[in-house]
């Protein structure tokens, strides 16, 4: 019997940046959030803040709340959403997916700590939709601030795929990461290279999505630099392959790079 591929979904997840903090090995920072170890997918790793796209995030009454994108201009940048309603949506669930999972709250509008734990709280609770918190309180969402950055696939033998958006954002600094506890147990600021050399020493669990995006980031020698190659990059789908070599699990990059599946 033939193997059934499950579709992927599609997803969004947001890198956020900030200075360096008394640190010699790298002039910047990312946020990397630690997944639950009884999550269904990458569990116990360290991954960016994101998650799935939501039907909320992509209907008519969310885009007079977003800053600097519309859905002929999302689906340009883009290119390959199914729909200019799901292009526009990848920036909304990537901002809710980022206050969800962190506290952040990447908007405009400016809002103080305790009013935004609180909103969040009724969030996390399901007492209140994104969308009700963003009309009740009249938030421009700062789509202008997220770049497109890169998009994964994830591999066909896995039974849960995502179709994921990567975008970067500048962290505010008036805001402080808090992780729901829920789907992530915790958080770290970290620069690229230290969080790559954790994770060649076994202390640090990524999947390569993760890792090749890090790779990419440790490359440049600041904030500016990053938000420049995203502007003029193309951006390409990489979905890579499974097999099994050696008796061990190998992921393939389209190039034909291969790495361990298994750290």
């Amino acid at each position: 019997m033939e193997a059934i591929i499950a579709t992927p979904k599609e997803a969004a997840t947001v890198i956020l940046l900030r200075p360096a903090h008394g640190t010699d090995s790298g002039p910047f920072e990312v946020l990397m959030v630690h997944r639950h170890p009884n999550s269904a997918f990458v569990p116990e790793c360290y991954v960016f803040p994101g998650g799935c796209i939501d039907a909320e995030d992509c209907g008519p009454e969310i885009i007079p709340h977003c800053r600097g994108r519309d859905r002929e201009t999302a689906m340009r940048i883009l290119g390959d959403m199914p729909t200019e309603e799901m292009a526009l949506g990848a920036w909304v669930a990537g901002i809710r997916e980022t206050f969800e999972e962190t506290g952040i709250l990447l908007a405009h509008t400016a809002a103080e700590k305790q009013e935004l734990d609180r909103r969040r709280r009724r969030l996390l609770a399901g007492e209140s939709t994104f969308l009700q918190l963003v009309r009740e309180e009249s938030w421009l969402l700062a789509a202008d601030r997220l770049e497109y950055f890169a998009h994964w696939i994830t591999p066909e033998f896995l039974p849960l795929r995502y179709d994921v958006r990567f975008f970067i954002a500048r962290a505010p600094e008036e805001q402080v990461a808090c992780p729901d506890g829920v789907e992530l147990t915790g958080h770290v600021w970290t620069t690229p290279l230290h969080a790559l050399a954790e994770y060649d020493a076994q202390r640090f669990p990524m999947v390569l999505p993760t890792i090749m995006t890090l790779r990419e980031l440790a490359d440049h020698e600041s904030i500016a630099s990053v938000f420049a190659a995203a502007r003029r990059k193309r951006i390409p789908a990489i979905l890579t392959k499974v097999e099994t070599r050696d008796n061990r699990l190998v992921e393939i990059m389209p190039d034909g790079t291969t790495f361990s599946f298994v750290k």
